[in-house]
């Protein structure tokens, strides 16, 4: 089987280029196109897959491009000859289904990363209405399947598969570099965020950063007045070059909680500093299952708002807390409530890494989207 990948960007997604390998593996002849001029140009190829350097993302910004865009795409395609495409992103399923229109015999899916264009009925909609009798998709949560079943969409259509991750790569350590690296012993209760800064969409009605940045620094300031010793320490840069976000951060955290937060940037070694952290805290306010996988594949005791795909892992009681986005409060109070019962909240992590193992190993959805190919080629045919 021949597959071809769409993928909008060469500096992520890290997550696509795991899959890709391990497909690779499976057997599957992979093409991806990807743009030029990122880290991950070079990646691909060196997993076995064959890299086409061609952006294949809706140019929302200058529409008047698509027209040759969608003649590139179809030329490629022609030349390729794939069993099935492949999308990871809402912009490259656009173009996908745009170019090719919608009665286009070859099977294509959509992966979806994230559920924030479903949360959004205009977005949904319109995203829904390029499809044609050959799309399906895979929801990487329980969340976005569900939801694309409420829109209508048959169940034959949906199916689900996690993106998967790297089991050696997230594996619990005893200790970790972080506590040297601040200069505290343990008696100091770190509280750790690891997630890139996303600024604010007005068109989407944000007022705060999608990943929820400001009510965990809101929740630390309401934490140090029990803890004064904690530290909360978020790691990450901002997203896109959008450090005028960041800044903006770092202003409101020094204002609200002075040094008791401390930013580190963007980081290649979270792997060393997550045994460090007491309680691993993912406060996004719409999410697919986030850092979840990386603090609990770690046995971190966890926190996440209930959205998106964060329930299918972090379940109360068993494997973590669950609070309501944009609930400072209630979060200052599952952060305090893991600090005072850090036995049982290492317990719940240890069942939580048992979950998390099982769930995304990327060797097993990979397997499972195969299986997927096959499914719906089949279909196709009959």
């Amino acid at each position: 089987m021949k597959s071809f990948h769409l993928i909008k960007t060469s500096i992520g997604a890290g997550w696509a280029l795991r899959q890709i390998r391990e497909l690779v593996s499976l057997g599957i002849v992979v093409h991806v196109a990807l743009p030029e001029g990122g880290p991950l140009v070079g990646e691909y190829s060196a997993v076995g897959a064959t890299e086409h350097l061609f952006q294949t993302d809706f140019p929302i910004r200058s529409p008047w491009m698509f027209p040759a865009l969608a003649v590139q795409f179809r030329r490629l395609v022609n030349e390729i000859k794939p069993d099935i495409i492949h999308s990871h992103f809402v912009g490259t399923t656009l173009t996908m289904r745009l170019a090719l229109g919608r009665s286009h015999s070859i099977p294509r899916v959509f992966q979806v990363p994230g559920p924030l264009h479903l949360e959004h009925p205009f977005f949904r909609n319109t995203e829904i209405a390029t499809a044609g009798f050959a799309d399906h998709w895979i929801g990487s949560c329980q969340w976005t399947c569900d939801r694309y079943g409420q829109s209508g969409i048959e169940n034959g259509r949906i199916h689900l598969s996690y993106y998967g991750g790297d089991l050696d790569a997230f594996q619990q350590r005893t200790t970790g570099s972080l506590r040297k690296e601040l200069g505290v012993d343990y008696r100091t209760k770190i509280i750790g965020m690891v997630a890139f800064m996303y600024a604010p969409k007005a068109y989407l009605g944000q007022r705060r950063g999608l990943k929820g940045h400001e009510d965990l620094i809101d929740a630390v300031a309401i934490c140090k007045q029990k803890f004064p010793d904690l530290l909360c320490v978020i790691i990450g840069g901002a997203w896109n070059n959008k450090k005028s976000y960041e800044d903006q951060v770092r202003r409101y955290a020094a204002t609200k909680c002075g040094d008791k937060v401390i930013f580190l940037g963007t980081r290649h070694d979270v792997p060393d500093l997550y045994p460090d952290i007491d309680v691993a805290v993912h406060p996004s306010h719409s999410e697919n299952v986030g850092g979840a996988v990386e603090s609990l594949m770690n046995a971190i005791p966890t926190i996440a708002s209930n959205v998106g795909g964060f329930p299918d892992l972090v379940r109360p009681g068993d494997t973590g807390w669950l609070v309501p986005p944009k609930s400072p409060e209630i979060l200052a109070d599952a952060i305090m409530e893991v600090l005072n019962n850090s036995d049982h909240a290492r317990c719940l992590a240890r069942r939580g890494q048992v979950l998390a193992n099982n769930l995304f190993d990327v060797r097993r959805t990979a397997t499972e989207v195969a299986d997927i190919y096959e499914k719906i080629c089949s279909r196709n045919i009959s």
